[in-house]
């Protein structure tokens, strides 16, 4: 019998992470390249040219000195949080393979529980709408089942009330 692919895909350890992201600076200048991958432009008036304002985070463009940040825009919009505490909550999230509680991901981004419920909610809400956008086409498969852990009242089979319908699909 083969392995299960799914369950034996390949994944980032928290080391590899470190190396590739690391620190404050990585971060930002991997979010600029996600961000503006042709080049950073005015979105009013076109222009490349632009410089840092370093003290409040912000590019100011040369021709219009119209000002933006990198995270404006974004799901990092509005947010305290450094983005280290935002790449590792996606690490955390997207790697914990039965799901990370959102007290579990405050004690360890070291953040308040608020804020990390807020964190999550953003990750997963971007998620659900990534996923949105590409909607199931092709062959579809699709399978059945009933989810639950076995009680001794009697009652047995597919209709067991302690039993919980479950639907799956997926596109080849």
């Amino acid at each position: 019998m083969g392995k299960n692919k799914v369950q034996f895909q390949q994944g980032m350890s928290l080391t590899q992470f470190h190396q590739q992201y690391g620190t404050e600076e990585l971060y930002r200048a991997r979010l600029f390249r996600m961000r503006w991958p042709q080049g950073f432009q005015c979105p009013e008036c076109g222009h490349g040219g632009h410089c840092e304002i370093r003290s409040r985070k912000v590019y100011q463009f040369n021709s219009c000195h119209s000002q933006t940040s990198l995270i404006s825009g974004t799901i990092f919009a509005s947010t305290k949080l450094p983005l280290t505490a935002w790449f590792l909550g996606f690490y955390f999230i997207t790697q914990a393979k039965d799901g990370i509680s959102s007290l579990n991901l405050a004690r360890t981004l070291g953040t308040s529980a608020n804020a990390a419920l807020r964190l999550k909610h953003k990750i997963q809400q971007a998620m659900k709408e990534r996923d949105d956008d590409h909607p199931l086409s092709g062959l579809l498969l699709m399978d059945d089942t009933y989810w639950g852990v076995k009680k001794r009242d009697g009652e047995r089979g597919r209709g067991a009330s302690w039993k919980m319908p479950f639907v799956a699909h997926i596109t080849r």
